[in-house]
């Protein structure tokens, strides 16, 4: 093992003497490094390329061990990017009076769901997110509508934050959320008349520009927290993308509570 180990070292110092990558070396080994590229023949560099290729060759797990760690930093750092996002971008996220709440809008913890109406996904995590609620009585939940699977969406989207005009946003985004089966307008509307919604005044409420500007808010919004699928989740500084199950919400939410 140890055979193997220096001689990957001493290719790794051939591999970045003949590409001429010696600021990629730690300052103390700059130092002591041997003459820089301009000092190897295209004899020598070739057979230090060689010397490369035929390592990788012989043991291909060292490129695999080498792609898993670098994707394992490129996913902190992505991570970590987030976070700081989440941060910058809390006014907007846990606290816009333009987004509907469910729950106790004076809870101590807030929990916030970007989602859409066609989405699988998120009708299969809607029992789990009403059983939060139900169960816990100092949970917030604000709704972020992000309609991104076409133009059923939109319309199912613009009609559900037009229905706060008339007071009953919950009952009609949990109806929504319940449907099964490929919504269109009749279904949408259809759905509106059940829960006690004016109809006609929903569809003129609909063009709202106040229901224009939370929908774009939205999306903007997941584009700069790099969500591009639903449902996702945000809680404390975190983004928790996909349909997690009521134990990991019920989780989350403990792990942000005070005391």
């Amino acid at each position: 093992m140890s055979v193997l180990f220096n001689r990957g070292l001493a290719v790794l110092a051939a591999i970045v003497l003949a590409f001429g990558g010696t600021a990629l070396l730690a300052p103390s080994a700059q130092a002591q490094s041997a003459p820089g590229p301009s000092a190897f023949s295209d004899t020598q560099r070739a057979e230090l390329q060689r010397m490369v290729h035929d390592y990788i060759l012989e043991n291909p797990e060292v490129v695999m061990e080498a792609l898993t760690r670098l994707q394992a930093r490129q996913e902190q750092a992505d991570e970590q990017q987030q976070r700081q996002q989440v941060a910058s971008s809390s006014a907007q996220l846990f606290r816009s009076t333009d987004s509907p709440v469910m729950g106790n809008p004076n809870g101590d913890v807030t929990l916030v769901e970007f989602f859409d109406y066609q989405c699988g996904y998120c009708k299969r995590v809607f029992e789990s997110v009403v059983q939060l609620s139900n169960s816990d009585p100092n949970l917030r939940i604000v709704l972020k509508e992000f309609p991104i699977l076409g133009p059923a969406s939109v319309t199912a989207a613009r009609a559900a934050l037009a229905a706060r005009e008339q007071g009953r946003y919950v009952e009609y985004h949990n109806a929504l959320m319940a449907y099964r089966g490929a919504l269109n307008d009749d279904a949408i509307f259809a759905l509106a008349g059940q829960v006690g919604l004016d109809v006609d005044r929903l569809r003129r409420d609909m063009d709202s520009p106040a229901v224009s500007r939370e929908i774009n808010a939205n999306l903007e919004l997941a584009r700069t927290l790099g969500i591009r699928g639903t449902p996702a989740f945000v809680i404390g500084d975190r983004v928790i993308p996909g349909a997690v199950s009521l134990d990991v919400l019920r989780q989350l939410v403990a792990e942000q509570r005070p005391g």
